[in-house]
């Protein structure tokens, strides 16, 4: 087959954080698909073709995408940050495991993005310094009890934790209740950076102690990282510097 399918992270938002790699991909493209607010970040040329649609269909952009690269279409598939931390990379290839046989011989590659987390990360310091780990806080595809009982094991491995999707109106009080588990199993004065935009305009960065944490710091455009009991806080003229050391000594471990 001719075609070919690339998924391809656009990073967090600044265009100098789009990998060389990526841009390629997008020059090469006959057809972009993607949810809308990353499509639109595309610019038009003569021979591509735009496929925006909504947020929730990702199968069936997938689909598309595939069936479109069987037809000889040279196909990039658009996420913001990176396509294989909760995006489009999973969705693709969910599709290819359900679908025909001919879509297991097409091109298929994943280009890497700078993440969200990363991002945010780097704009503070270096939060994420030591063992962290990823959740995303979002249930709409998988059960809100799942996501209680990660947040409180990790909570109590003592890993920095970075969560996706925080805050919408379509889960009202359930951030509320993140803070509340992370108060059971975490000292009140842990550190915590609330994100916003990161490389737009619109950026704006906070760190709080989980004390004084409240669920209005985050939105759907926050990416909220919480510090391990060792994450400290360098305070300086300018910015502060928010970072987790990368040594744990024996009786600094938790039992």
């Amino acid at each position: 087959m001719s075609g070919w399918v690339k998924i391809a992270g656009l990073g967090p938002g600044k265009e100098a954080l789009v990998t060389p790699e990526v841009t390629e991909a997008l020059s090469q493209a006959t057809d972009i698909v993607g949810y809308i607010p990353y499509v639109a970040r595309i610019a038009e040329r003569p021979g591509l073709t735009l496929h925006a649609s909504d947020n929730r269909v990702e199968i069936d952009r997938s689909q598309h995408a595939l069936q479109m690269a069987s037809e000889g279409k040279r196909v990039v598939v658009v996420s913001s940050g990176d396509p294989g931390v909760f995006a489009m990379a999973s969705a693709v290839f969910e599709a290819v495991d359900n679908g025909p046989a001919e879509w297991r011989e097409l091109q298929i590659d994943v280009l890497p993005g700078i993440t969200a987390m990363l991002a945010a990360a780097a704009r503070a310091g270096a939060p994420l310094g030591h063992d962290f780990c990823t959740i995303n806080l979002s249930d709409n595809l998988k059960p809100w009890e799942i996501i209680e009982k990660r947040l409180r094991l990790a909570a109590q491995a003592d890993f920095a934790m970075a969560f996706y999707n925080p805050r919408a109106k379509s889960r009202p009080g359930k951030f509320e209740r993140v803070l509340e588990i992370l108060r059971e199993e975490c000292e009140p004065e842990r550190l915590i950076l609330f994100a916003r935009a990161v490389s737009t305009d619109e950026e704006a960065l906070r760190i709080s102690p989980l004390s004084e944490a409240t669920p209005e710091m985050a939105d759907m455009r926050t990416m909220v990282i919480v510090g391990s009991s060792l994450t400290r806080v360098i305070e300086r003229k300018g910015d502060p510097i928010l970072y987790t050391p990368r040594f744990i000594a024996k009786d600094q471990a938790q039992e």
